[in-house]
């Protein structure tokens, strides 16, 4: 908790104005009950008119005085813990980003949303009530002891009596909820999970007719949620009646040990009624007091979380002393590389070297689950290879830092992934300060500026959230378009042409010949007629390059990559 607060120093003039003004609020109240007093034991026994009018407009104005501080510092209090929030938000967000894919798949992103949402939601709810509570508590606490002593000491020993009990109440209250608040955190995390799969999923889970089971999956994770918080709720719930019960037993009390001392002369009325007001705000301190040890678990629950997302080391940085070619090529090379997954067994590529140059186009193909999208991820350096090195012009890209790094790589992935906006700030997403022209020129060797012109609105048409109003190949287009605008030294296609029909296919790739005659072409596929005119093809098995030459060499030397040929291609097809 104590580095989640360190975020607040930018608003020390917000908490300090609040703080102030907490102060002035609780002089406010501490000192009306004594007014008030006043007024009955002197102005009305006395029938001194003038008196009672005098110190009643002096009571009016503190009160107004107190009600502007109140909401002052309301006002400075929220400012202060929304700030705050916003900072932790921006922290959290530009670390995540930070991650490596490790990174990402070890918190999950339904964890990561619920931390960056939900968790600092609870750190400005605390952060706002401890600046009015905590800092008004212990003024009005210890204000209301000494203003209640010096009006009826005589029967100030009640306190001695029910502030223990009102502890004891909440100390047994705080020891059930922690846990349960603690668990809380964790249930919506699942519910978040299972909401993201069902919105993502709506196509999958429709088409085979599993809306019933996933609306059992959702109802089983938000009835868990559900009945803890109920359990939590019923808890709060059964702590006002008890702290009003011990709250009005303590008037009472005063009422009935203060009228004897009234009818001895020992006191008198006013006095009996201050001690009253001055009796319910310690009691209210304490419970406020109390409340805040009840909270303070649940966010330093949430605190524990964004610590240990803030905390978390990417295992790819940028290195010490960078190196950075004085003018990148493009020239890739693979030099005896060996991956695997975090906690995996095998080894997902092994001994992998080859080397691809520009001008020219490198085809990777193997069966699925042969590494070849891992091995695209390793040049853009999502993952760290775990040994062997991958060198751009000769240089390790653990030594080049890693903006410098993807700004020389187009990269269309296999899955493609559109964002809310027009279909112009798609395509520019690969380069900010790109033209009109630029964009148009992206887009038509894409293949994509004919459907573009098909539009009501053309570039400036608006892209659902998901890219879910225009079709599989479309995307595919549009992501190309993306990688192509930014004219890179390297480009990388992930299996970017599986959803265009052979025509298109073949019309965009004799486009991208000419666009890409400068720079290195890294390209997987899985249909053989997309990459047969490689000038290189690599051949994966499990991990393992077991053939690297031109289609025509490969076919007869290579028996993996003729069965991956003969599998899509009859005899009479395959050109050699």
């Amino acid at each position: 908790m104590t580095r989640i607060l360190n975020y607040l120093k930018p608003y020390w003039y917000l908490i300090t104005a609040a703080l102030v003004l907490v102060f002035f609020q609780s002089m406010a109240e501490l000192y009306l009950p004594t007014l008030m007093a006043d007024i009955v034991d002197t102005g009305i026994v006395n029938g001194d008119v003038n008196y009672i009018i005098s110190v009643g407009i002096k009571m009016l104005l503190v009160a107004l005085g107190g009600a502007f501080s109140a909401v002052m510092a309301t006002f400075f209090s929220s400012r202060a813990s929304m700030g705050l929030g916003k900072t932790l938000r921006e922290e959290i967000f530009k670390h995540v980003e930070g991650f490596s894919i490790n990174e990402f798949d070890s918190f999950g992103a339904a964890s990561l949303i619920t931390r960056t949402t939900n968790d600092v939601t609870q750190i400005q709810m605390v952060t706002m009530m401890s600046l009015r509570m905590v800092a008004t508590a212990p003024i009005m606490a210890i204000g209301g002891i000494i203003m209640a002593l010096s009006r009826a000491p005589s029967i100030s020993w009640i306190f001695l009596v029910v502030i223990p009990v009102i502890a004891l109440v909440m100390v047994i209250v705080s020891r059930i909820s922690v846990p349960l608040f603690g668990s809380i955190q964790k249930k919506i995390d699942t519910l978040n999970r299972v909401l993201r799969e069902n919105l993502t999923g709506v196509r999958v889970i429709r088409a085979f007719n599993r809306v019933d089971y996933e609306n059992k999956r959702f109802n089983k994770a938000n009835l868990d949620l559900t009945n803890t918080a109920i359990r939590v709720n019923r808890l709060m719930a059964g702590l006002m009646p008890i702290i009003m019960f011990i709250f009005n037993m303590t008037t009472i009390a005063i009422i009935w040990f203060g009228s004897v001392r009234i009818d001895r002369g020992i006191i008198q009325v006013g006095d009996l009624m201050a001690f009253i007001q001055y009796a319910t705000l310690i009691m209210s301190s304490v419970m406020m007091i109390s409340m805040i040890f009840i909270m303070y678990p649940r966010a330093s629950a949430s605190a524990e979380r964004i610590n240990e997302v803030l905390d978390t080391t990417p295992e790819i940085i940028d290195p010490v002393r960078p190196q950075i070619p004085a003018e990148i090529k493009g020239v890739v090379e693979f030099r005896d590389v060996t991956f695997r997954y975090p906690g995996a067994e095998e080894p997902v590529l092994s001994n992998i070297t080859f080397g691809a140059e520009p001008g020219k186009t490198t085809a990777i193909i193997g069966s699925t689950g042969a590494g070849k999208t891992t091995l695209l991820n390793l040049i853009m350096r999502f993952y760290d290879a775990e040994k062997g090195s991958i060198l751009i012009d000769g240089v390790d890209i653990r030594e080049i830092p890693q903006d410098v790094l993807r700004s020389n790589i187009g990269y269309v992935p296999q899955r493609s992934t559109l964002f809310t906006g027009t279909i112009a700030d798609n395509i520019r997403y690969g380069k900010d300060d790109a033209t009109d022209d630029e964009v148009r020129h992206a887009a038509s060797i894409a293949q994509a500026l004919d459907f573009i012109e098909e539009m009501d609105d053309k570039f400036d048409t608006i892209i659902s959230e998901g890219g879910t109003n225009v079709s599989g190949g479309q995307k595919q287009r549009l992501c190309i378009a993306r990688a192509i605008i930014r004219r890179p030294k390297i480009y990388i296609f992930d299996d970017s042409f599986s959803a265009l029909d052979f025509k298109t296919d073949a019309r965009l790739r004799h486009a991208l010949h000419k666009e890409t005659k400068n720079a290195t072409v890294i390209m997987v596929a899985q249909r053989v007629a997309t990459i047969m005119d490689a000038d290189q093809i690599v051949v994966l098995d499990e991990g393992r390059i077991v053939g690297i030459g031109t289609h025509k060499e490969l076919y007869k030397n290579c028996d993996v990559y003729r069965d991956i040929v003969l599998s899509q291609l009859s005899e009479e097809e395959v050109v050699l």
